[in-house]
C-alpha cells in the first residue's frame, strides 16, 4: 500500500492573501487614506504577500510586518495589545526585545480567522494613522471568505489624524 505525503506549507493561500491586499488598497483609495504598505503573514509568521504603494516611507514595510507579527505573537489584534499593555511599559519593551524588533503594538495588526475562528494569519498595514490602517485591514478581510479579529474598527477611526 502506497502512502500519500500531505504537506501543508502555509495556513493561508497566496490568492487569498493577495486579494486581501488588493481590497485594502481599494478601500484606502475610496476613503482618501494615505498610501500603504500591507503585509500578510500565515499562522507561522511567514510572509505570504506584501505590497507597498508609491508614496510610502521606507520604514512602512517594517512597521506593517511588526504589526502583523505582534498580532500573531500575542494571539490578539494590536489595538487590544496596545490597550492591555498601556500601563505595563517594562513588559511591552521586553516583548519588543523578544520579537527581535518585530513588535509594533498599535492598531493595524489584525488577525485573519477561518470559519472555526482559528487564527490562520494576520494582516499588518502601515501608511496613515493606526486606526485608519486597522480599518482598511478589517474591511479587506471581511471582503474575503474569512473573518477579522477585531470584527469592527474603532468607532472613530475616520477622525484620527497624523
Amino acid at each position: 500500500m502506497e502512502e500519500k505525503l500531505i504537506s501543508i506549507y502555509s495556513s493561508l493561500d497566496l490568492e487569498i492573501a493577495d486579494s486581501i491586499i488588493n481590497a485594502a488598497i481599494k478601500i484606502r483609495a475610496a476613503n482618501g487614506i494615505l498610501p500603504q504598505a500591507i503585509a500578510v503573514l500565515d499562522s507561522g509568521g511567514q510572509l505570504v504577500a506584501f505590497k507597498r504603494e508609491n508614496g510610502c516611507g521606507i520604514m512602512r514595510f517594517d512597521i506593517a510586518l511588526g504589526k502583523a507579527w505582534a498580532a500573531l505573537g500575542m494571539g490578539m489584534h494590536t489595538r487590544q495589545i496596545r490597550d492591555r499593555l498601556a500601563n505595563r511599559p517594562v513588559f511591552l519593551n521586553a516583548l519588543g526585545g523578544a520579537a527581535g524588533g518585530r513588535f509594533i503594538p498599535v492598531p493595524g495588526g489584525v488577525l485573519i480567522l477561518n470559519q472555526q475562528r482559528i487564527a490562520i494569519g494576520a494582516v499588518g498595514i502601515s501608511g496613515d494613522t493606526s486606526d485608519k490602517d486597522e480599518y482598511c485591514a478589517i474591511e479587506a478581510i471581511k471582503l474575503s471568505t474569512l473573518l477579522a479579529e477585531p470584527a469592527e474598527p474603532s468607532p472613530d477611526w475616520n477622525s484620527s489624524q497624523l
